[in-house]
């Protein structure tokens, strides 16, 4: 028998109190803040969907779990665990523990990138791109052009445009190419799914080309549950068994555990070439740490080892995806533009369709990121021209390729009744929104403005 409503596969014993803001209140703190939701405090925050990266809530198993860490500098048997873990899932030789993504990708592409070279993905994500462009190399998106259509039920709007990538190849040169990023799922595309079949098809047109094939795989399982649900031939195999599947299609793999490892801090680089690890593993110890610790504690590994198997629980996952949804098609319903198919981790705004009326240089998804904290104390994330754009040589801005909002949903945090605020949050929104005017830059850094920049409301 089977019932509309999806419940938590859970029961909650430990609260933390949120404190209760007013429009008055929310309108100083933000002020104070520059208008940049990143520099508000937690506690001025009723909804934090800033993130999904390390604010999920833990299981008891990896509390339990964390008792249990050895904190020795070398050798401890909390890296044993994490190891056979992460190895299993992998089926790399080589892993290196790190204290999150961003480490892992600074560790791999310092050391591959430097200029002249190029880096092709789906869609690069913020960090990744900023260690890229950091070593003086060049990162360039290559999404499928189905990934422009945002009404269309297509299930695999991650995918890598592969014709793309061989015109690509061929113009810049295989050799000038340090390696090929297919993130999945495609966090800056929408948070959409990468299909096998994609990711087969670059797998073959980096061995072909001989160049280094990397999965960013932060949300492995949640890719793996729709490779499940509607790729065809995936029908009868376990999510674990996709993500495997995947994994062996890669020469390296990069993980923030911060999202689909369950936990508040961690990561790993998982290589097969054995002398690309040799190097890598001595810039882990130069800036992170020994190889058995790479910059995370014993029960941070405990942790990892347990939340890479919960992650891939029938139960979890269902309710993960189907939660994420239900704000998304309830949102849809009401007439807010957001990319579709849903993707598992968050629900993706266009901005630029919502706010017609603000031009991408007065940024039109920051706009909405300020509209839903004053209105309802709900923090996220602007992926537009904040985030992704440039300046030409004059000092122009060029815009970023979508105008979009991200409101990243913590996993095992949230009940259906804080979605449903957030719901009614943009309710509001959509009356007032003819109202709503964007806003200038009044101080940047070069890297990851988002991050730190200050901002101020156009009269």
């Amino acid at each position: 028998m089977k019932f509309k409503t999806i419940i938590e596969p859970f029961r909650i014993k430990m609260v933390e109190p949120i404190v209760m803001s007013s429009p008055k209140q929310r309108d100083k703190f933000l002020a104070e803040a520059h208008y940049n939701p990143f520099l508000l405090k937690s506690e001025q925050v009723i909804i934090d969907l800033l993130t999904d990266s390390g604010t999920s809530a833990m299981s008891q198993r990896q509390w339990s779990a964390m008792m249990l860490g050895d904190e020795s500098y070398a050798g401890a048997h909390s890296w044993e665990k994490f190891e056979q873990t992460v190895h299993t899932l992998t089926g790399m030789p080589h892993i290196l523990p790190t204290h999150q993504g961003r480490a892992a990708e600074r560790i791999l592409y310092s050391y591959i990138g430097k200029k002249g070279k190029f880096f092709f993905s789906n869609t690069h994500f913020d960090t990744t791109r900023a260690n890229i462009e950091y070593s003086g190399a060049t990162a360039i998106d290559l999404p499928t052009p189905k990934a422009k259509d945002h009404e269309s039920d297509f299930h695999f709007k991650g995918n890598l445009d592969t014709n793309a990538l061989e015109q690509s190849i061929a113009a810049y040169g295989a050799a000038n190419v340090a390696a090929v990023i297919l993130t999945i799922t495609n966090n800056s595309g929408g948070g959409q799914p990468v299909s096998m079949e994609n990711a087969r098809n670059v797998s073959e047109i980096c061995k072909k080309h001989n160049i280094l094939f990397v999965l960013d795989c932060c949300r492995i399982a949640e890719n793996s549950y729709f490779i499940h649900h509607y790729e065809e031939g995936y029908k009868t195999k376990t999510y674990k068994a996709i993500a495997q599947e995947m994994f062996a299609l890669a020469d390296a793999a990069i993980m923030s555990a911060k999202k689909d490892g369950l936990v508040n801090m961690g990561g790993f680089l998982a290589l097969r070439d054995n002398k690309l690890a040799d190097e890598c593993m001595q810039l882990l110890i130069i800036t992170e740490g020994f190889t058995t610790y790479g910059g995370l504690s014993g029960r941070d590994m405990e942790a990892i080892a347990v939340g890479l198997e919960e992650v891939f629980s029938p139960d979890y996952l269902h309710y993960r995806i189907s939660s994420t949804q239900y704000l998304g098609r309830n949102l849809k319903k009401m007439g807010v533009p957001v990319l579709y198919p849903i993707g598992g981790h968050a629900v993706y705004i266009d901005a630029a369709l919502l706010y017609p009326h603000i031009l991408p240089q007065e940024y039109p998804g920051q706009a909405l990121v300020c509209e839903l904290y004053k209105t309802g104390g709900v923090r996220c994330v602007e992926i537009g021209s904040v985030m992704f754009g440039k300046y030409d040589t004059s000092g122009n801005l060029i815009p970023a390729p979508m105008e979009l909002v991200r409101l990243a949903i913590p996993r095992r945090v949230y009940t259906q009744s804080h979605i449903d605020y957030v719901i009614e949050v943009f309710d509001h929104i959509l009356q007032n929104r003819h109202q709503t005017k964007g806003l200038r830059i009044t101080k940047e850094p070069q890297f990851l403005r988002h991050f730190t920049a200050h901002f101020e409301p156009l009269p």
